[in-house]
């Protein structure tokens, strides 16, 4: 299934927790999304398929030290509006997250983005009342406004119930913690009204930035029947999503994800191996992992991973040592494996990043080149776990938890009889099966609790580089007085930039359906970084609209213009562009646009 990296993650300064540095609140550092774009290359060559980007809709606070994402205001402003004290979020702005989505496919890797629908915060005109601005950035009518029958009553302040509605019939209504106003789409007045908004906001949040899949933030708060219906609707369909269910229990894990509501649409977050792996590593005891999480009923429904934002912040949640054992255990395993981010980046990348990037690297190789089929326990002791994958070329993997010896083991494999192995973790010589197809071999000890005591055993001769696939992508700009790009009127407008790379194709478009009324036309253009037009067309009332195709002599920012002539009202548009992106940026090159 690949290996996904979680490109972000929340970090102690001064005894509050600061998300990913900004040069917002730190100067020197890169925004996200750029520095998103500039590993991407680096990713894929190593081995990861996939990125998960925190929210990247604008929150409460914008841009400050601590908005994370989570504390969602404006859905649909992806950095485009100043709301909330600034035009960017956290992360960036909405033509650096169409940047670093398009050079993470040139790449060859897949984006997900963080949808969080649970909650609202910051609301702007009393209890529940929630206005936006519009594409003139100054008018309160952008779309998606929210009133007090949007959200259930009883959220933790003094405000009476009315007008607000019940809390929905969620998963775990006992664990349903209120953040900021909990918003209901089974009770809604009126009803269907949050569903619809949330629909047309999904369509348009994966269309306009052409990501490949989601996360779907507290699915354990949240309807199931809405959430079942989000993924299985309009952009949303087909794409890859996996849930936040806060779980430890694999049989509610599995009770949401294959009962008659989800039907196996979505991937959960495998709670129950994380919390597995932390107790195997706090007291070194292996047996503890023996059939543990969710993967070890639904290998294809588990999201796996070792900490995450959330995990790695909370006190009593994290897991502190041996945590290379548990990467160790989570790469080499079935499942669909998520790497955290700030255990991954070193600390001159991220101040306060845990730096195990050398292992997880080789760790992510041997998980896309070794690991695959079923898996078969070898050995099981008070220290030591020997595990097999039976497809492919075989893994074996050794984890070995005791902290003073090390240990030498002679077990069973799939391998057959005299077949050489090769540790590819480098730290043991090449071996041979005896005549029955036996292993044997020495584990270091886990010295200093610093989980570099395993090894990962297969055929000789597998090294290979990950294939890059490098692919093209489309994203759509949606013209509305509601939303961030104002309806087309007589004039040009510039409908939005992207990030091209030089001697490559742009094709831009429009929806067929935006046809020009009768006596009026629309020109479209692009031009390069410097002004240069690049190529134009015209489309007119009963032609067939021709897409524009223009190639870039250089890497960098081309615009796309609209140019309305004769036409009676304000039309609203969608245009199209397909494109490719560079598979490397800089960050000298990044910061000059």
């Amino acid at each position: 299934m690949g290996v996904a990296l979680i490109a972000w993650g929340r970090f102690l300064a001064e005894g509050q927790l600061v998300t990913v540095p900004a040069p917002s609140t730190d100067p020197g550092a890169a925004w996200l999304w750029d520095f998103v774009a500039m590993q991407a290359a680096s990713l894929r060559g190593i081995g990861f398929t996939a990125i998960q980007l925190p929210p990247a809709s604008k929150a409460q606070g914008g841009a400050g030290r601590g908005c994370d994402g989570y504390g969602v205001f404006d859905p649909r402003d992806l950095g485009s509006k100043p709301q909330q004290g600034s035009t960017t979020t956290r992360y960036g702005s909405v033509e650096q997250l169409r940047r670093a989505v398009a050079c993470c496919h040139a790449a060859g890797l897949d984006v997900y983005l963080d949808v969080v629908l649970h909650q609202l915060i910051g609301e702007n005109g009393g209890p529940g009342v929630f206005r936006y601005l519009g594409a003139d950035a100054i008018t309160l009518d952008g779309r998606g406004a929210m009133h007090p029958g949007c959200f259930r009553g009883n959220t933790g302040n003094d405000d009476p119930v009315p007008p607000f509605g019940r809390e929905d019939a969620v998963p775990a209504p006992s664990d349903d913690f209120p953040f900021g106003r909990e918003k209901v789409f089974q009770n809604c007045e009126p009803v269907r009204y949050t569903i619809e908004d949330a629909l047309d906001y999904g369509d348009w949040l994966f269309r306009t930035t052409g990501a490949d899949g989601m996360r779907f933030d507290d699915a354990k708060g949240t309807w199931a029947p809405f959430v079942s219906e989000f993924m299985r609707s309009r952009a949303m369909a087909g794409r890859l999503a996996y849930a936040e269910f806060f779980d430890g229990n694999p049989a509610l894990l599995d009770a949401w994800a294959t009962g008659d509501t989800m039907n196996s649409r979505a991937l959960v977050e495998d709670f129950t191996l994380h919390w597995a792996l932390q107790s195997a590593c706090a007291s070194l005891d292996p047996r503890k992992l023996d059939g543990a999480g969710y993967l070890a009923s639904r290998p294809f429904l588990a999201c796996t991973f070792v900490d995450n934002p959330d995990t790695d912040s909370s006190p009593g949640e994290q897991i502190v040592s041996s945590k290379l054992l548990a990467y160790a255990w989570l790469l080499t395993s079935e499942g669909y494996p998520f790497v955290y981010g700030k255990d991954y980046f070193d600390g001159e990348v991220w101040p306060g990043a845990y730096g195990l990037k050398p292992w997880i690297d080789n760790l992510v190789w041997i998980h896309e080149t070794l690991a695959a089929g079923a898996t078969v326990n070898r050995w099981l002791d008070d220290g030591v776990i020997v595990r097999e994958r039976t497809g492919g070329p075989g893994l074996l993997t050794a984890l070995n938890f005791d902290s003073w010896n090390r240990r030498t083991i002679t077990c069973a494999t799939g391998f057959g009889g005299g077949v050489a192995l090769h540790d590819y973790t480098g730290r043991h010589a090449d071996i041979r099966t005896d005549a029955d197809g036996r292993a044997t071999f020495t584990i270091p000890s886990n010295a200093y609790l610093s989980g570099q005591s395993y090894l990962c055993f297969s055929r000789t001769g597998q090294d290979r580089a990950p294939s890059v696939n490098r692919r093209s992508t489309t994203q759509e700009f949606f013209g509305a007085d509601d939303l961030d790009i104002p309806a087309l009127r007589v004039g040009r407008l510039q409908v939005g930039r992207i990030y091209a790379d030089a001697h490559t194709d742009i094709v831009f478009g429009m929806q067929p359906e935006a046809v020009p009324p009768a006596g009026s036309s629309i020109v479209l253009e692009i031009a390069d970084e410097a002004g240069r037009l690049l190529g134009s067309t015209i489309r007119r009332h009963g032609e067939d609209g021709n897409a524009l195709t223009a190639r870039p002599a250089g890497t960098g920012w081309c615009s796309l213009h609209l140019t309305g002539d004769g036409l009676p009202d304000p039309m609203r548009f969608v245009a199209i562009v397909t494109y490719s992106a560079p598979q490397h940026v800089d960050r000298i090159t990044l910061e000059k646009g």
